[in-house]
């Protein structure tokens, strides 16, 4: 008797990858821990995170070609640099990590770069 059964295909590769949703996602993380943290020493950590994560997530974006998300991870990397930090607090501060956040995972869904063979 013939088999009814489909040969086996190998799966379909994506047309595009989303380098930037990991350091998206653990900058989010960050920028949302970030509030809790303030006025405590362990807060020089999501400082530093958060300005690593925002470079990465800026090299992928231009590796994508979607240039415009550079200069919003910029401004994070540079409010959030361990060299010379800002001296911020207050309400406004926490908005800004919840706004960094924000943008940490939009930028992470949305930079997607083309599959090359």
């Amino acid at each position: 008797m013939p088999s009814s059964r489909q040969p086996r295909t190998s799966p379909a590769t994506p047309e595009f990858q989303r380098n930037a949703i990991a350091p998206g996602v653990l900058g989010a993380v960050a920028a949302f821990v970030g509030p809790a943290l303030l006025g405590q020493g362990i807060h020089i950590v999501v400082v530093f995170a958060m300005a690593i994560l925002a470079v990465i997530v800026a090299v992928f974006a231009g590796q994508a070609g979607h240039w415009w998300w550079i200069p919003p991870m910029a401004a994070i990397a540079i409010a959030w640099n361990p060299l010379y930090p800002f001296e911020m607090a207050g309400p406004w501060w926490i908005g800004a990590h919840v706004v960094a956040g924000l943008v940490f995972l939009t930028a992470g869904a949305l930079v997607k770069a083309r599959v090359e063979d």
